[in-house]
């Protein structure tokens, strides 16, 4: 059965940091493209980043570039996001995505809150 399981996620304050993480079961993680979205309270859900299968080619959203990393290791078949320089504005449920072509998995999301 193929799972996602999003973890690493709680409360930190502006400008500390934190790791998540997204442990695929089931399937190879690197025969998808692994996203990570996030959702703010009354907001649409939108993209942070993603690592494409294969090359590993990297994206993120405009307003992250410099403080968001996304890695995997495939050994242990999971999918990082690396979150420096937190904001009050960062704070949502993450979400983890595996994507090709006609399929589509997530994960339960993990809840990350910025505040002092």
């Amino acid at each position: 059965q193929l799972q996602l399981v999003e973890s690493g996620g709680g409360l930190v304050q502006p400008g500390g940091s934190l790791t998540l993480a997204c442990a695929a079961s089931g399937f190879t993680f690197s025969s998808y493209t692994m996203n990570w979205y996030r959702q703010a309270p009354g907001k649409e859900r939108k993209l942070v980043a993603y690592i494409t299968k294969g090359e590993g080619s990297t994206f993120y959203a405009d307003s992250l570039k410099g403080r968001f990393t996304i890695f995997g290791d495939n050994a242990k078949n999971t999918v990082y996001l690396q979150m420096n320089n937190l904001k009050l504005e960062d704070t949502s449920v993450y979400y983890c995505n595996a994507h090709r072509s006609g399929e589509d998995y997530w994960g339960q999301g993990t809840q990350v809150t910025v505040s002092s």
